[in-house]
């Protein structure tokens, strides 16, 4: 398995670059009995480093929670890109617009826990909102998304935070994220005008760039300090860490890219 560890003070993030597909066509070349012996040595090794992500957050009798999360916001204002860099450390600058959604999974181990995030990215367009609380109810955290070089975007952002408000979980982690702030030239909303309404309906605020990886992965360790304290976790079955990724690619059509900063 291709997996890797990315720190951010302290805090160990295990990430996998292992899809479905992958699998499918590894299993399709016939690895040889040789090649196999070394996956498993490998596989072995991997196993070690979660461990000991395990010990340093505290030992192997932290708790495991599995959390749903799940990003709203206008098109092209970035979330698949905010995800992308978060569970891959990757960023395109053209992203297809998401069809719906796409489904992927991050660990971060924080604290005395382990959180297991089960991530939702939504499509932006109008002709998906009626698809949105199919996808938002029940979450236990949302990241409502918009684009700082956009009025508009703000705005709708602030029309998602009213629905979640509305119809989401009582208990919900919402974090709003002001994306793209390597665009900084351009910018349409301050701040300080973000930050004074975050503060107003009392939800957590944070700016990004998802094509700098500025905060990213801050924004998400953020909700995930916060959930175990006020949200009741689903535990998941297995203490395992490692994560599964379904893949963006999956999830994704289109006939044209979007900037995704």
């Amino acid at each position: 398995m291709d997996s890797w560890f990315m720190h951010l003070g302290g805090i160990p993030v295990l990430s996998s670059a292992v899809t479905g597909t992958d699998l499918l066509r590894r299993r399709g070349q016939g690895l040889d009995s040789g090649a196999r012996r070394a996956n498993a040595c490998r596989a072995r090794e991997v196993a070690g480093a979660a461990s000991i992500a395990m010990s340093a957050a505290g030992g192997p009798q932290n708790k495991t929670y599995q959390f749903k999360l799940v990003l709203l916001g206008d098109s092209a204002v970035g979330k698949s890109s905010l995800v992308l860099r978060f569970v891959k450390g990757q960023f395109f600058e053209y992203q297809e617009s998401t069809i719906g959604a796409a489904f992927l999974t991050q660990t971060v181990v924080v604290q005395d826990c382990t959180v297991k995030f089960e991530i939702w990215d939504t499509a932006g367009q109008e002709r998906y909102h009626s698809l949105a609380p199919m996808y938002y109810r029940g979450a236990a955290a949302a990241v409502v998304v918009y684009d700082i070089t956009s009025e508009q975007s703000f705005a709708r952002a602030k029309k998602w935070i009213e629905e979640l408000r509305q119809l989401g979980s009582a208990d919900m982690v919402i974090a709003l994220a002001g994306n793209k702030t390597d665009l900084e030239d351009q910018r349409q909303v301050t701040p300080e005008v973000a930050k004074a309404y975050a503060d107003e309906q009392d939800i957590f605020f944070t700016e990004t760039s998802a094509k700098t990886a500025d905060n990213v992965n801050e924004l998400f360790v953020m909700i995930a300090r916060k959930l175990p304290k006020v949200f009741v976790p689903q535990e998941p079955k297995t203490g395992s860490i490692v994560i599964e990724n379904t893949g963006l690619d999956q999830s994704r059509a289109g006939c044209c890219g979007l900037s995704g900063h």
